[in-house]
């Protein structure tokens, strides 16, 4: 899909939402996800597999471009890598990922309403600019697994939604709508690791449930013809 096209397509369906799901930007765990708690529970576990993961390979994890060129703006915009593992990806598991980190996989198998989940590697300086989700059906969760600090010690990565600042420290969660104006600075010299969740939004109406199942399968099914995703 050219980017042009992808800009449009992404326009129009995140209008369509907006027009029917008035939400706040955070949202509350307990009301959208309320299996959030089993990833803060087991953060130093989930932790652990990531670090596993990435140890001494992480130029082997793809950048974002890489997965998906319509997204190169956002991901190679200054020359610092934004990585990422993935373990499912729109309801489609990347089984041999999986099997890498078994106690996350564990914990993701008990949580149906996970649609989408990756490890993330922030590269030190990176900056993630301003941008939005094109799609309200689904909410993001973010769990901090290794949020760096700056020389001060204060936290030095932050996520702006809606132009207020968040600070995940580790184990720290959010559960946010990212059809917001988000961006990303990692202003430390750490790589910034972090579990993302893409969640089944609750309590849609019926059409947008509909919906929202119709334009997943869309790209699941357009997920085949990207040689960056045949590795499931």
């Amino acid at each position: 899909m050219s980017l042009a096209l992808y800009d449009r397509t992404a326009d129009a369906v995140r209008d369509l939402y907006d027009r029917r799901i008035q939400e706040a930007p955070v949202l509350s765990e307990r009301r959208f996800f309320p299996q959030a708690h089993l990833f803060r529970e087991n953060w130093q576990d989930i932790r652990d597999e990531a670090a596993g993961i990435s140890e001494g390979r992480l130029a082997a994890i793809p950048r974002f471009h890489e997965l998906m060129e319509e997204q190169k703006e956002i991901s190679a915009n200054d020359g610092r890598d934004w990585r990422l593992f993935i373990l499912k990806a729109y309801g489609r598991e990347w089984k041999h990922n999986l099997a890498r980190c078994p106690r996350t996989a564990a914990i993701l198998a008990q949580c149906p309403s996970v649609l989408s989940a990756s490890f993330s590697f922030l590269a030190p300086g990176k900056h993630i600019p301003e941008h939005r989700g094109p799609f309200r059906g689904v909410v993001r969760f973010h769990l901090g697994l290794s949020m760096p600090r700056k020389a001060d010690g204060k936290l030095g990565a932050v996520l702006w939604v809606d132009g207020e600042p968040h600070y995940l420290d580790d184990g720290g969660t959010l559960l946010w709508d990212d059809t917001y104006p988000h961006e990303v600075l990692n202003a430390t010299d750490g790589v910034r690791v972090a579990l993302l969740l893409d969640v089944w939004r609750a309590n849609m109406p019926a059409d947008l449930r509909a919906l929202s199942s119709l334009i997943v399968g869309f790209v699941r099914t357009a997920m085949l013809f990207r040689p960056s995703y045949t590795n499931a």
